[in-house]
This record gives structure tokens, C-alpha cells and sequence, in this order.
């Protein structure tokens, strides 16, 4: 047993579903959505994402970013917005937003980086970790392109679905 793993866990699948394509602030993102199979995003949560990309976005990320996003739903009424952007060509950089219970909005999740977690901080987790494994694969087919127009849409159309 190890002592990183509560006792008490019990690992189950989860699903990660392609939701669209956005331009947001000048940014290319692919917005997945990451959930238990018999509870999907409500609709309600959903719209706070798409408010969270027409307001928040355009300061999150830079024009010309090329990344994606995943709103992952973490039990009844706790959601994480994942924002995670190609910088310096090949690093993945991320930014957290949450929204728990009946917030009217995402807000940024700074106890994602206290100052007195140390050296060793948060990034995602196993079932996020499916996500990303398949866009840093996609990531690496758009570097190893000649990176023109149509190598870009290949990018953007290469996407994951399917169970974490």
C-alpha cells in the first residue's frame, strides 16, 4: 500500500467527451468535458463555461495560443475548469479556475499553488492525465508538421473521446 493512496479510495472510469472547438482572446482551445458516465455537465454549468471563455478567457490566454480546456466534473457540485496552453513550442502551461456549489461564476483556484505547498504542487489527475496524454501526442504530430494552415486544422480536428 502506498502512502500517496488513501485506504479508504476506490478508483472508478470516467468519461471524456469533445465538446467544440472555441476561439477565445485570439486563442485556438478544444473544450472537453470530463465526467463520471451517469452524470454529465448540466446545462447550467455548461453556460458558466461558455461565459467563462467570452468574459475570463481573454485575459487567461494569448493570441496565437494553441491549447485546450477541460471542465471536469468532480462529484455532485464541484467543477474544475482546466486551461492549459502550448507555450515556448513544446511546454504545457496551465492555469485552474473551480466553481463549487451555486457560484454564480468560475473563480480562479489558487489553493491550487499555496505558497506553503513547497516545491511539488498540483497538476492534474489520472483521468485528466487521458486528456492530456492524447493532446501532448497531437501536440507532437503539429510540431513534427511543417506547422502551416492545414497542418493547424489537423491539429484542431484531432481530438479525444472515450473512457479514463
Amino acid at each position: 500500500m502506498s502512502a500517496a493512496v488513501d485506504p479508504a479510495y476506490r478508483h472508478y472510469p470516467k468519461h471524456a467527451e469533445f465538446r467544440e472547438p472555441i476561439e477565445a482572446g485570439g486563442a485556438a482551445l478544444k473544450l472537453y468535458h470530463l465526467t463520471a458516465t451517469d452524470a454529465p455537465v448540466p446545462d447550467d454549468v455548461a453556460r458558466l463555461c461558455a461565459d467563462w471563455f467570452a468574459g475570463q478567457a481573454p485575459a487567461a490566454v494569448a493570441p496565437g495560443d494553441c491549447g485546450f480546456v477541460i471542465l471536469h466534473r468532480c462529484g455532485a457540485d464541484f467543477y474544475f475548469l482546466l486551461v492549459s496552453v502550448w507555450r515556448g513550442s513544446n511546454e504545457l502551461w496551465e492555469a485552474v479556475w473551480y466553481r463549487h456549489g451555486d457560484m454564480p461564476a468560475f473563480a480562479p483556484f489558487d489553493s491550487a499553488y499555496p505558497p506553503e505547498a513547497g516545491v511539488v504542487r498540483p497538476t492534474f489527475c489520472v483521468w485528466e492525465l487521458g486528456i492530456v496524454a492524447h493532446e501532448s501526442a497531437a501536440w507532437g504530430r503539429y510540431l513534427a508538421s511543417p506547422r502551416d494552415d492545414t497542418a493547424r486544422s489537423r491539429w484542431v480536428d484531432d481530438i479525444f473521446e472515450g473512457a479514463v
